[in-house]
């Protein structure tokens, strides 16, 4: 019997208790309830909802979510994530619309933009990461853009016209450790992932570029310390890190939860490697605080531009 069929029957012995650090509050709030009735009435998703985010009572409240385009359904099957899998409907052509519409009711700053996998699309959904940019720059066009997009599978000349539409903040999650790619991400290639970031850089500079990965997946320290050199080799911005939370017993298990303390080494060494920005807590995940750690990113780079003159 594999370890995930134990863990459906309860079989397992090696359960791992949640410790306080992890646990949030269950979202009640007013302004909770009002976030999630604009979602709806507008037929928006949210990655908010579809991957379980721990931080979607704290963020809701503050009229902070994460929109998710392209549709709920993805056509990869990773094994840390709890969105559905299976065969996606047609693309929306009022989404970007009302995209742009809840973002202006919201009012918000700084808005993160993400996706399903579409491997069903000649361009991977690409097109319509510019439709929604398109659209949010005529209704808000004082409020920064973040997208977190799929890999597009090499679908040619998809990632040239997001990066000519100009987000303020491209962001793409290698997840995890080249090791682990074959069980845990397996539709997708580490190396791919690391070279399209590369090649953002490349075609527009003034793209801040993000990427993030989970720990507790039974990686090693050391080869955690090399995904950040591998980040770094490609010019990326901004590093997130946070811990894994198997959504279901369906899903990779958790080996283990990672302290704070060794979060907060992970931020120490990721800062002494380079990178502008870096976020390391349990909680942290990619879209976590994006409006402010956006601000505070413009800052940084503003202070290495001044140091280098």
């Amino acid at each position: 019997m594999s370890k995930i069929e134990s863990i459906r029957r309860g079989e397992t012995k090696d359960y791992i208790r949640k410790p306080d650090w992890i646990r949030v509050k269950a979202p009640t709030s007013a302004q909770f309830a009002e976030t999630r009735k604009l979602m709806r009435g507008l037929s928006l998703n949210t990655v908010c909802e579809e991957a379980a985010c721990p931080n979607i009572g704290e963020c809701w409240e503050k009229k902070h979510a994460t929109m998710m385009i392209l549709g709920d359904t993805c056509t990869r099957a990773c094994a840390f994530c709890n969105i559905k899998t299976g065969i996606p409907n047609r693309v929306d052509p009022s989404e970007p619309n009302n995209v742009a519409e809840a973002c202006a009711k919201m009012g918000l700053e700084h808005i993160v933009i993400t996706s399903v996998d579409r491997d069903d699309l000649d361009d991977g959904g690409a097109d319509q990461f510019v439709q929604v940019i398109k659209a949010l720059r005529e209704q808000s066009p004082n409020t920064t853009i973040e997208i977190l997009t799929p890999d597009f599978r090499n679908k040619d000349g998809a990632l040239e016209k997001v990066v000519e539409a100009k987000p303020d903040v491209f962001n793409h999650n290698l997840e995890t450790a080249p090791r682990l790619y074959p069980t845990i991400r397996p539709g997708a290639r580490y190396y791919h992932s690391l070279k399209l970031l590369d090649r953002v850089k490349q075609m527009d500079p003034s793209i801040f570029t993000k990427s993030g990965v989970m720990v507790g997946l039974g990686e090693e320290k050391q080869e955690v310390y090399e995904v950040m050199d591998d980040m770094r080799e490609a010019s990326i911005d901004f590093l997130t890190i946070g811990q894994y939370l198997q959504p279901t017993p369906r899903h990779a298990p958790l080996q283990r939860y990672v302290t704070p303390d060794e979060f907060k080494a992970y931020e120490q060494m990721a800062r002494a490697k380079g990178f502008l920005l870096v976020s390391a807590t349990p909680l942290t995940r990619s879209s976590y605080h994006a409006g402010d750690d956006f601000a505070k990113l413009r800052k940084a780079r503003e202070a290495k531009l001044n140091a280098e003159k």
